[in-house]
């Protein structure tokens, strides 16, 4: 409900005269627009560049900053501004869904140092962007707030751009795509792993003497990072075999843009080729990548690495008829496992009858192929943004389907039928039948 608020607030404000130039936002426009950025998405139905002032981007700006970090933060970082404290049941709430452990005695400690670690990496990212767009652009002022909006938008994983080509023109400058990929391979790790490595880091240095429980990462940054590591491999490989826009002029840049488009293709929606111009192949394997998104308690959607290597582990485990479900010499809960499944089945439902929606919807609109219906749909469920340029004119109904899209996944499939299904179990037990697979 917190995201909701946001989104139709953010609405209201981009709609208002001196948020846009006249005549080019429709309020289904700024509705659109408000959900991409709350739920840092990226899909736009207008140029921002051109069709918001810079009010208006300032707006969506913040609007991409409260949605990356969360509203239950934002409104725990509000209280403490206040100087007021969150019940115990609200402490523990948003420290659920932000941190690995249990209890919520160390909440205000771990609340700061997220802050902290947050604005201290898009502050990071704002001074490198600002050299290198001073150096391509010639001008401060727009220099410092191009710098200041995109590293926003690639922490939180957003993918907006002030340009309307997003970065394909800044692709030659390796200083701003490289920038780039580091703020999005940081905003899509999750909070928590940024946390223990930053622990790591700091019990690192001489003669330091960590704890005895942080001398080894714990079993949610291992997979975290073992994962992100193999998806931004197999990526990279498979864009190259599979092959990027016509005209790649060097080896240099052929490598670059995989890597840059391996990395963004994940979460965050930024791009340096025309996503259009792609062959089938890279799409669908940018498809697959949109679908599995980051990780959990980060600024990403999709189902979230963790999900698949819990499922992936669990179909070994299957081939090799063992009891129980193994990560890293650690047994996954069988609870843990059960959510998993619920997961991808909700995942994949939501997909497949968002994507018969979009058939129908835009049957009578020229160069809307299934193929770019699916990934314009799961590019709103993974939060990315990417998009082959059939999203300005997707029909009104199709855009209202994409909005929903975009709420469902970045508040999560999972939470949603949480929320709707009844808890209560029914103890009741069924003779057992007998059904053929396969």
């Amino acid at each position: 409900m917190g995201f909701a608020a946001v989104i139709l607030l953010g609405s209201v404000l981009l709609v208002l005269p001196w948020s846009h130039a006249p005549g080019r936002v429709s309020y289904l426009d700024a509705l659109f627009t408000s959900t991409s950025a709350v739920c840092v998405t990226g899909l736009v139905v207008v140029d921002t560049g051109t069709a918001f002032t810079g009010l208006g981007q300032f707006i969506i700006m913040v609007l991409i900053q409260i949605g990356g970090l969360g509203v239950m933060t934002g409104t725990a970082m509000i209280f403490a501004i206040l100087g007021r404290r969150l019940s115990l049941r609200s402490q523990a709430a948003v420290h659920d869904s932000l941190f690995q452990s249990d209890s919520a005695h160390d909440f205000r400690r771990l609340f700061v140092r997220i802050l902290k670690v947050t604005f201290a990496i898009e502050g990071l990212g704002v001074v490198l962007l600002f050299v290198a767009f001073l150096v391509t652009r010639g001008n401060v002022v727009h220099a410092g707030w191009s710098a200041l909006f995109h590293s926003v938008s690639a922490f939180c994983n957003a993918g907006f751009s002030i340009y309307s080509d997003n970065l394909i023109a800044a692709r030659v400058n390796p200083l701003i795509t490289f920038t780039i990929m580091g703020l999005i391979v940081a905003g899509g790790l999750g909070l928590w792993v940024l946390a223990e490595l930053l622990i790591h880091a700091k019990h690192s240095l001489p003669r330091a003497h960590p704890p005895a429980g942080l001398r080894r990462l714990s079993l949610h940054a291992k997979v975290v990072l073992t994962g992100t590591a193999i998806l931004i491999a197999v990526g990279f490989v498979g864009l190259l075999v599979f092959g990027l826009t016509p005209g790649e002029p060097t080896i240099w840049d052929k490598l670059h843009n995989a890597l840059f488009q391996s990395i963004t293709s994940r979460t965050a929606g930024f791009n340096t080729v025309d996503i259009g111009k792609l062959p089938s192949a890279s799409l669908f394997l940018i498809t697959l990548l949109m679908f599995i998104g980051a990780n959990p308690a980060s600024c990403a959607g999709g189902v979230k690495i963790t999900t698949m290597a819990i499922f992936a582990a669990q179909l070994r485990s299957i081939v090799r008829n063992q009891e129980d479900v193994t990560l890293f010499e650690r047994r996954v809960s069988s609870d843990v496992v059960r959510r998993v499944n619920l997961l991808l089945a909700l995942a994949v439902l939501w997909n497949v009858l968002g994507l018969l929606f979009l058939l129908v919807s835009e049957a009578g609109s020229g160069g809307m192929s299934m193929e770019r219906l699916l990934f314009e749909q799961i590019s709103a469920f993974g939060t990315v943004g990417l998009s082959t340029g059939i999203t300005p004119d997707v029909s009104g109904p199709g855009q209202f389907e994409l909005i929903l899209t975009m709420f469902v996944g970045r508040v999560g499939p999972l939470t949603l039928a949480t929320w709707a299904l009844a808890r209560q179990a029914l103890r009741i037990g069924y003779p057992e039948g007998k059904v053929m697979i396969g």
